[in-house]
């Protein structure tokens, strides 16, 4: 699903972004063979690691063929311990590198740290990687991703020492509600003044959706189910997630009024009545700077920036009118996990969840017409199924009112069914991410069917066949990609689809115990941790390369660009893309520079049409967001679960 802002607020990065950088750019230099006429090799590994017992793939670009060529791999007192040929080669990348090829690491068990070295017709060195249990390897990452979520906070409640947040967007406690924005075609121009309908509201706090401000009820309740479903899945996250959970919730729960039954879905205008941001009403995307900026503005109505300061809330239907359908069965879906975390310790907490869950998938309307509703305007995030965030819904009702001895569980389980018919009949199908949840609902409406299950509409081996259809797509992009990359790397948000697959592979596994499917799994972590083509993390803070020049507002700006100050840890970015998406970056003149050295590094290893920029204007690639991190951290937290079960059936 590609996030098709038109003006997005960009982002540079903080912490030690110009020693990594600058040090980063004559390795570069090196490995293309700009110091130097030998043949230009570099080694891929994933930076954070593997685990002892999975499948262990590097890669080996060169500027000719190497298949001769052999490699050592050294601990960290440099002894040697493992020694093996270069694989044949996969296929060439670009002009360059003329051939890459596969480093089976996989007799690497015993834990620590480890580097390769590749002699013969060409040499290379790789970064350090890790051999460690699945908790140990993931945890911190799993613990970094929450950290992005904390910094992401808005309203009274932020955490100080994540990017020096302060209080902000004070004035959402008394939020005036707007009618639906009416945009031109293009949706890049508001066409009259907000007519206002309601309020005040309270819908303060939350997250903020990317580096930009606004807050969506879509991708909040996406980030926010998978939160919970990471935390129902193993207990690596701790407190930090389960209370980082609950504050997403907290903020869907002023989203929706039950008395009325309101859902509002968005707080924030994405659009003004001009392109530039030259008008008389002015967006969130029109103006760079940190979030409690906003707060100190002295505007009155018809001011350009008043609604910078007093933003408009947007409702998904009038009260007691039926919803959106995306909207009401991932919503519905997010109130019933935490009814079933809560089951236990909570049951009052959980009954009422439950019912908040059930009011908003009643007023689902199954009969939407061509356009759901995501955003405002919608091309901020399209989407086009929803029968699946129906079959969600309904799965997580279903588990809910079993965990609490509700009699209305079988007849969920039966709306599951119909919904995950409807779906595997749709023209909409698609993969794990934040506009298709069907191998979320599939997985549990599976749990469902496992014993002795209720007439449904559809049975489980069909679910599993679906679930094996996504990874089949992507298997089969896989095979053909000499990094082993199962998703589209020439179109937006190539990162988060490649963590859904990942994830995905270990859903398949856990509903199964098939486990065909593991070893795909692990390539598609790999290739986002660092074993792709331009070597670099896409998860800010792990590995040794990653992105220091996110495109996110404050920690572009209260950041400390000299190495010393705080980097958006745990963030995950869009990754690569089509290179031509590269020509247009974007540009404020209080957008602090970054990289402080004009330049690309990474531009020497684009090729077969994409490429990558870390770059604050490059929102087209090091756009960090709320649903790319939490697809990343379920991802994190299934591997968990799935290879500690491995681990422990081996042993």
């Amino acid at each position: 699903m590609a996030k098709k802002r038109t003006r997005v607020i960009g982002l540079t990065a903080a912490g030690a972004a110009t020693t990594v950088l600058a040090v980063y750019c004559v390795q570069s230099a090196q490995g293309a063979g700009g110091l130097d006429t030998a043949p230009r090799a570099v080694v891929r590994v994933d930076q954070v690691g593997y685990t002892p017992g999975e499948a262990k793939q590097a890669y080996l670009m060169t500027s000719a063929s190497a298949s001769q060529a052999s490699f050592r791999v050294r601990d960290a007192s440099g002894k040697e311990v493992l020694s093996g040929k270069v694989g044949a080669s996969a296929g060439g990348w670009n002009s360059t590198y003329k051939a890459v090829h596969t480093l089976n690491l996989s007799r690497l068990t015993e834990p620590g740290d480890y580097r390769v070295e590749v002699s013969g017709p060409v040499t290379a060195t790789s970064p350090q990687f890790h051999i460690a249990p699945a908790d140990e390897l993931f945890g911190k990452v799993i613990q970094d991703n929450v950290r992005f979520f904390q910094a992401q906070r808005d309203g009274g409640d932020v955490v100080p020492t994540e990017l020096r947040r302060k209080p902000s967007h004070l004035a959402d406690r008394q939020a005036t509600v707007y009618d639906t924005p009416a945009y031109d075609a293009d949706e890049t121009v508001l066409q009259a003044p907000l007519k206002p309908v309601g309020g005040p509201v309270d819908v303060s706090g939350g997250w903020n959706d990317a580096g930009d401000f606004l807050k969506f009820t879509h991708t909040a309740s996406y980030s926010t189910a998978s939160l919970l479903l990471a935390q129902r899945t193993t207990p690596v996250g701790g407190k930090e997630l389960a209370v980082e959970a609950r504050h997403g919730l907290d903020w869907l729960d002023k989203m929706w009024d039950d008395e009325s039954r309101t859902l509002y879905v968005q707080v924030g205008l994405g659009k003004g009545d001009t392109d530039d941001g030259s008008g008389k009403i002015r967006s969130d995307h029109d103006v760079w700077r940190l979030p409690e900026a906003d707060d100190t503005l002295n505007v009155k109505p018809g001011d350009p920036n008043y609604l910078i300061k007093h933003r408009p809330v947007f409702r998904a239907a009038p009260p007691g009118k039926p919803i959106s359908p995306n909207l009401a069965g991932r919503v519905a879906a997010t109130f019933a996990l935490a009814a079933q975390l809560d089951a236990a310790d909570n049951p009052d907490r959980a009954h009422a969840e439950l019912e908040k869950a059930a009011h908003i998938y009643e007023l689902a309307n199954t009969d939407p017409g061509d356009q759901l509703v995501t955003a405002f305007p919608h091309g901020f995030y399209p989407e086009a199924s929803w029968q699946d965030d129906m079959e969600f819904g309904a799965s997580e009702l279903a588990l809910a009112g079993q965990a609490l001895d509700d009699n209305r569980s079988a007849g969920w389980i039966k709306q599951a069914g119909h919904w995950a018919k409807q779906y595997l009949a749709s023209d909409n199908l698609g993969t794990l991410g934040l506009g298709d949840v069907s191998a979320l609902a599939h997985a549990d409406l599976a749990k469902l069917l496992n014993s002795d299950p209720p007439s449904t509409e559809v049975t489980r081996s069909r679910l599993i066949v679906d679930l094996k259809r996504q990874l089949d797509d992507g298997s089969s992009r896989a095979a053909r990609d000499p990094f082993r990359a199962g998703a589209l790397y020439t179109d937006f948000d190539s990162v988060p689809h490649t963590f859904g697959l990942a994830a995905t592979a270990q859903l398949y596994h856990r509903v199964t115990g098939d486990s065909r499917y593991d070893a795909f799994a692990t390539q598609q972590r790999n290739w986002t941790l660092g074993a792709n083509a331009w070597g670099s993390s896409f998860v800010i803070g792990a590995g040794t390369t990653f992105p220091h020049c996110p495109e996110h507002q404050a920690a572009n700006l209260a950041g400390d660009l000299n190495g010393e100050g705080d980097i958006l840890l745990g963030g995950v970015v869009n990754g690569p893309n089509a290179a031509d998406k590269l020509k247009d970056l974007n540009s404020f003149p209080t957008m602090r520079k970054c990289p402080t050295n004009q330049g690309n590094p990474f531009e020497a290893f684009d090729g077969r049409g994409s490429g990558y920029m870390d770059h604050v204007g490059a929102w087209q690639t090091v756009e960090s967001a709320d649903d790319f991190t939490a697809t990343a951290l379920l991802s994190f937290a299934l591997s968990v679960s799935t290879l500690q079960d491995a681990e422990t059936n081996a042993s």
